[in-house]
């Protein structure tokens, strides 16, 4: 690369949806013949991509951008704390521009303004799949924007706007480039996946020759056609999710749902503005289980929810009790500066919340540790992340990447594992969050006849 290429930091923070945008901007530098530089003394201007879901990512946001300034002092904001710009430029009223979420032309603006592009087409080589921000081999693939539903403690509709999705074959393109450039596993992202195409009145597109509906069940049909797991995220528990289920069980996308329930009580969930019927709810999840047997369901929730009383929160434990769900994150209730939740009167006081946030924890470990040790003896198939001193740290089906748990392989060196490779695991032991086990070898097989597929 040319000494004479201006450089340009960034910082990515946030969710996965973040992460894509860090993604496409990033891309477009690397297109644009900028390069990426990791420190901020070699940088000539920083990006910094920021997150405003919670108060806590406010301000690790706002503790980002102040030390971009001291260590640079050329800084571009954007992401989704970028709408809230009054408050960026009362903190930081020399910031070079500040910008929300999806915002591309902006940023690429902003650093043509600080920084103008020296392009040399033959030395400014870019992949088809763009630069990622994940390892090689997984990728996140994100169908929509924004949000058509208000959750009452939620924001990211006021950042992020209402649901926009992709035509299905933009999404089935990116999906192949990514995987003809090495990606084995497609992390679906979308404010509310359930949802894709309901804008697009689910109109169809081409891919393939074939033709698929802007829709989340013809999306998993096009996924299915390409050598990879795909994994979806950000699913509503929506009647129409049953016909995914069947999908899940022939093997054409993986047995994985990742839905936030939020609560089990129908008054709270009301509250927040949340599908309530609980009821059918938890018949929903015990219909997907006769159908796939192998289907992981994880979830999250939020305990401590203005107005929660000790009976609704005891309704929530009694759900778990029910549902046995595989894995669990919990939240306390946190109010966020313009959600409509903070109006809500009775306010749950810290220290119940806590105690309660711990109960709740206490009580899905056990689950989520039975789960766990029920797979002890099995087979699973597993996608290796990382090889560190003889051992290879995998996921199984069961686990996405960063928030679920682990497959520990004890025989990688012996086996020839490398990252990226698929692996069947026999499971011998298993913890709270995690399993062991051996990777299969045939008596005295060598690497290469090892079952890696």
């Amino acid at each position: 690369m040319s000494q004479l290429n201006p450089k340009v930091g960034f910082v990515s923070l946030g969710c996965p949806k973040a992460l894509v945008d860090s993604e496409r901007i990033l891309t477009q530098l690397r297109v644009e013949g900028y390069d990426i530089v990791p420190s901020y003394d070699s940088a000539d201007v920083v990006v910094v991509n920021t997150c405003g879901f919670i108060d806590s990512a406010v301000a690790e946001s706002l503790d980002a951008i102040g030390e971009a300034m001291n260590e640079n002092g050329k800084v571009i904001v954007t992401g989704c704390l970028g709408k809230k710009s009054e408050m960026i430029r009362e903190q930081y009223p020399d910031v070079l521009s500040v910008s929300g979420p999806q915002d591309y032309t902006s940023v690429m603006d902003a650093v043509h303004a600080a920084l103008p592009p020296r392009h040399d087409p033959f030395v400014d080589l870019v992949p088809d799949y763009g630069i990622k921000l994940t390892p090689r081999h997984y990728a996140y693939l994100k169908i929509s924007e924004g949000c058509n539903h208000r959750c009452s403690f939620c924001i990211i509709p006021s950042m992020r706007g209402d649901l926009v999705s992709r035509p299905v074959e933009d999404v089935l393109r990116e999906a192949e480039r990514l995987v003809k450039g090495g990606v084995r596993e497609l992390l679906v992202v979308s404010q509310d996946t359930s949802a894709y195409g309901v804008d697009r009145k689910y109109a169809p597109g081409t891919w393939r020759g074939r033709e698929y509906a802007t829709r989340m069940k013809a999306l998993c049909e096009g996924l299915s056609e390409l050598d990879a797991w795909s994994r979806l995220h950000y699913v509503y528990p929506y009647p129409h999710v049953d016909d995914i289920v069947p999908l899940m069980a022939e093997g054409r996308v993986l047995p994985y749902l990742d839905i936030p329930f939020q609560h089990a009580s129908p008054r709270i969930l009301k509250l927040m503005k949340r599908p309530g019927a609980v009821d059918k709810t938890l018949e929903r999840v015990l219909r997907w289980r006769e159908t796939c047997p192998d289907i992981t369901v994880r979830s999250t929730f939020i305990v401590g929810f203005p107005g929660e009383t000790e009976a609704e929160f005891e309704q929530l434990l009694e759900f778990l009790d029910a549902a046995q769900l595989d894995r669990v994150g919990a939240f306390a209730y946190s109010p966020v500066e313009g959600a409509t939740a903070n109006q809500l009167p009775d306010p749950v006081p810290e220290a119940v919340k806590q105690e309660r946030l711990a109960r709740f924890m206490e009580k899905q470990a056990a689950i989520s540790a039975a789960r766990l040790e029920a797979k002890v003896g099995s087979v699973q198939q597993c996608l290796v992340d990382a090889i560190e001193d003889g051992i290879a740290v995998a996921r199984s089906k069961a686990d996405a990447p960063e928030i679920d748990g682990l497959v520990h392989i004890q025989n990688a060196d012996a086996a020839g594992l490398r990252v990226g490779d698929f692996v069947d695991v026999e499971i011998t032991d298993s913890d709270e969050h995690d399993l062991f086990g051996d990777a299969l070898v045939k008596p005295g097989a060598t690497p290469f006849d090892l079952k890696v597929l």
